[in-house]
């Protein structure tokens, strides 16, 4: 039964979301931290990473989604926010900083959710 749990489409494609989340927690933390270093780039995840998580998930292979893997990148389309090159602008990293905050507690609500019926499982109780 934990085999069918853990290695199920849906948990393998969260557990991998809840990566890309905490990647990208990294990623605007050092956004911001770089925000007045001259020349420095805007990073985040890889913005493809979503797209191929989703088609991965919709074909219900686990050897596509464990291939799926967030990776940080420079972001290309990000513009210089003043003369000293700098991509960062900080209102635009608060609201990311906010919308992935919001997508962490949404995943691990889910997770926590699949362990409280695992344990409500165990323990014999009908949720």
């Amino acid at each position: 039964m934990l085999d069918g749990l853990f290695s199920s489409n849906n948990y393998q494609g969260l557990k991998k979301m809840l990566d890309a989340t905490t990647m990208r927690q990294e990623a605007i933390a050092s956004n911001l931290a770089n925000l007045e270093t001259p020349n420095y780039k805007r990073i985040d995840v890889e913005s493809s990473f979503s797209a191929e998580l989703s088609r991965a998930v919709a074909a219900r292979d686990l050897k596509d989604i464990s291939r799926v893997e967030p990776r940080i990148v420079i972001d290309t389309n990000a513009p210089a926010a003043n003369r000293d090159g700098n991509t960062v602008q900080l209102d635009s990293e608060l609201i990311r900083l906010q919308q992935n905050t919001m997508a962490h507690q949404m995943q691990t609500q889910f997770v926590s959710s699949s362990f409280a019926k695992l344990r409500s499982a165990i323990a014999g109780r009908i949720s």
